[in-house]
């Protein structure tokens, strides 16, 4: 059963209190019960789900703060050095916020889309590209996607972190392509954070 995310897309720019969706969650079951999920749709109230929250709910498993720092920073001046301006997401293997970043001139909703891309890698464990090609061939998981709240539109620049086969983390880019130039910008640059995550 999927699990939805728990806050608003919005709660995003609280860097590390919003939520995203996994079918394969990789932390405790009996945590994840104890998460409210808000309304039907998704978009609950913040501070209903903040009051709601056990205290001391653990995060899923995620590359370290430091290295996240790092890795997001070499993907946002990765894409600046192509004249893009972009968000970096790096996430816990539940989509959820450990860095976000945003370069100099990118707009919030780069920040969304992002959110959106980690929330399709931590939902199908696959780069989002690769679920957006499936999708193509696939109506029925066009549909699913299309029906997720947290997700919508298939996009690519979302990459999981792996380390010995193991899922360790995600990391999404977007705004790259609103300069009108190579589509695939976004996920050159997540793939730049991605080599640092692994390479620790």
């Amino acid at each position: 059963m999927m699990l939805k995310q728990i806050m608003p897309l919005g709660g995003i720019m609280l860097l590390g209190l919003a939520g995203a969706g996994a079918q394969m969650a990789q932390s405790s079951p009996m945590a994840e019960e104890q998460v409210p999920h808000g309304s039907a749709d998704g978009t609950g109230s913040l501070a209903a789900t903040i009051a709601a929250m056990p205290r001391n709910l653990p995060r899923a498993a995620a590359p370290a703060l430091e290295a996240s720092i790092r890795a997001a920073q070499a993907a946002q001046v990765a894409c600046m050095h192509r004249g893009a301006k972009v968000s970096v997401l790096v996430a816990d293997v539940q989509g959820r916020p450990v860095v976000l970043l945003s370069g100099d001139g990118a707009g919030f909703r780069s920040q969304l889309i992002a959110q959106t891309k980690a929330n399709i890698v931590a939902r199908w464990r696959q780069p989002s590209i690769a679920v957006a090609d499936r999708a193509g061939h696939d109506p029925a998981l066009a549909a699913q996607a299309a029906a997720d709240p947290q997700i919508g539109m298939l996009r690519g620049g979302g990459l999981p972190v792996m380390r010995k086969g193991t899922m360790i983390g995600i990391v999404a880019v977007s705004g790259a392509s609103l300069e009108g130039g190579d589509l695939t910008l976004d996920e050159q640059c997540a793939r730049v954070a991605v080599s640092s995550l692994e390479a620790g």
